[in-house]
């Protein structure tokens, strides 16, 4: 559908202000509005519209990407049933923390909604993978990509995961949630072996069970640790060549699975759970860009944990950042497809 992409977005235009249908577009944002177990700050779930919001004033020219617009754009209305999932969760977690039921109550009801969340997630996914999409989960919090990566996975056998985050999300469980924001990346090791590798960046907050399971990988899991890699930058090592360095662990097929949490959290105030450190923009756009520069091909996204600010208040800092970084996302991955 033609528009100008110089002009201000219409109010009811979809992502970016395009006026894309999903028949028209090559790249699909599936919403996914769930943050039920979330461990510290709630509001992820809000973040899919927020990012909806905001996006509308990102001027459609992008100087590192050229124009993603081009190839068409769309983000699918909020399903009604992720949202249902979520309410159910929701009330059960926070009816655990204030003690009005028992944990194993609670651990069921966040277990079978999240479950539903995968199978929901993975069948649409499946979909637009059959239908030539390049296919984009816009969370809620980690765990809602579990079902899309899966898929991605199982279509390109030997694919790797380029891993943004403040968290390893190595655990086995957390807080009795099977399929936690914690956890998400211990589920795809285990539970799709056609993975080749995961490759981590950011990473400044875990548990000794993750550095465990990191040592004993057998070099499936690669991790750059954050504080490492700020030593390197602080004795003057380029963060290109540290760049380099990360998209050489990666094999052909890549899957960018981006916690906005593992940009600085100045960047990120409401995120579900901020840690100091992390990526600058500019750091982690240019880790993209050498994904691509390398004449790897991304072939997936997701996003998640971008958090608004609290009800009330005007400050949609967050959305802002979350919508311009997804729209790098999108571009980098466009710019990086072979056929």
């Amino acid at each position: 559908m033609s528009i100008d992409p110089n002009a201000a977005a219409r109010p009811d235009a979809g992502i970016f202000g395009l006026e894309d249908t999903l028949e028209t577009a090559r790249v699909v944002v599936l919403p996914v509005p769930f943050d039920a177990t979330t461990s510290y700050h709630q509001g992820t779930a809000r973040g899919p519209a927020a990012v909806l919001r905001a996006s509308h004033q990102i001027d459609l020219f992008d100087i590192e990407t050229g124009r993603p617009y081009r190839a068409g754009i769309y983000m699918q209305p909020e399903p009604p049933s992720v949202q249902a999932w979520n309410a159910t969760a929701r009330v059960a977690a926070n009816a655990l923390s204030e003690g009005d039921i028992s944990e194993a109550v609670a651990q069921q009801r966040v277990n079978e909604a999240s479950l539903a969340v995968e199978h929901y997630v993975a069948g649409r996914t499946r979909e637009l993978l059959a239908a030539g999409k390049l296919v984009c989960v816009l969370g809620g919090d980690h765990s809602t990509p579990l079902g899309s990566i899966k898929e991605h996975v199982r279509r390109y056998p030997g694919l790797g995961i380029l891993h943004i985050d403040a968290h390893a999300d190595l655990r086995q469980a957390y807080q009795g949630y099977v399929q936690s924001h914690a956890s998400i990346m211990y589920n795809v090791l285990t539970d799709v072996p056609q993975l080749k590798r995961l490759v981590q960046v950011g990473i400044r907050d875990l548990c000794e069970e993750e550095l465990e399971r990191i040592e004993q990988s057998g070099d499936r899991v690669r991790t750059f640790f954050d504080a490492h890699l700020a030593t390197e930058k602080l004795s003057g090592k380029p963060w290109s060549e540290l760049c380099e360095r990360i998209v050489s662990a990666l094999p052909d097929d890549v899957y960018v699975s981006f916690d906005i949490d593992g940009l600085d959290p100045t960047l990120c105030p409401h995120t579900g759970t901020p840690v100091p450190g992390g990526l600058s923009f500019h750091e982690a756009t240019a880790l993209l860009k050498a994904v691509v520069e390398s004449g790897r091909r991304i072939v997936g996204l997701d996003l998640n944990e971008v958090a608004p600010s609290p009800a009330g208040s005007d400050d949609d800092w967050d959305a802002n950042v979350g919508a311009r970084l997804l729209y790098k996302m999108i571009g980098f991955a466009l710019n990086s497809q072979k056929d």
